[in-house]
């Protein structure tokens, strides 16, 4: 593992980019790249889009039941990609024939407050939970990372579904990204949201 960022490091998504932290989805893959990996999807047509901000009203105009507009820019051996309102990323579907070969970490965050964690590798899901159910995990592997976890800022402590959970939640979007970067060694910072250049398309969501 590597990356020492925590939850308060990422303070600034919800100040910049308050409106992609509504409903987004973000993940990394190692070792493809961008149009490797719209290729994998299966995605169609191509376009370029500067800075995450340009996402978001094709995300909107473009996504269909079943089909989700993406972004993937290329970052050292990885490539990252972001969906606006999406959820293609924690598609087990699409991401376990993804990973194999690979690592692909991934985040989810709908405006119903869903939200997924997930850790794939070599066609396997190693790690996911709910972040702000971070107690409960699944996966091959589900309790490899506790240390990471709680140094990122997740509380893995059992937790009342129904208590007031508004300070813990205001976190839990950092403490994601504060674990992939230790996943990963990836750090995602406004700079690279605001200059990277997206190769974007419409992929299909796959249905089990």
């Amino acid at each position: 593992m590597t990356g020492m960022t925590t939850a308060t490091d990422y303070a600034w998504l919800k100040e910049r980019y308050e409106f992609l932290m509504e409903a987004y989805c973000v993940t990394l893959v190692r070792d493809i790249t961008p149009e490797g990996l719209l290729a994998e999807l299966g995605a169609d047509g191509r376009s370029r889009i500067v800075g995450v901000d340009g996402l978001s009203g094709p995300s909107y105009e473009a996504s269909a039941p079943f089909r989700l507009f993406v972004g993937a820019t290329a970052l050292d051996d990885w490539t990252l990609m972001v969906e606006f309102n999406g959820y293609l990323g924690i598609t087990d579907e699409a991401m376990l024939p993804v990973s194999r070969g690979r690592r692909v970490v991934s985040h989810f965050l709908n405006v119903n407050a869903v939200d997924r964690f997930c850790w794939y590798e070599d066609g396997d899901l190693r790690l996911h939970f709910e972040p702000l159910f971070a107690e409960a995990r699944f996966g091959s592997r589900p309790d490899e990372l506790l240390t990471e976890m709680r140094e990122s800022g997740f509380d893995l402590a059992e937790r009342d579904e129904d208590g007031d959970h508004d300070a813990y939640y205001a976190t839990l979007t950092g403490a994601s990204f504060a674990l992939a970067h230790r996943l990963t060694g990836i750090r995602l910072t406004p700079e690279l949201f605001a200059r990277a250049e997206f190769l974007c398309a419409v992929a299909p969501v796959p249905r089990g």
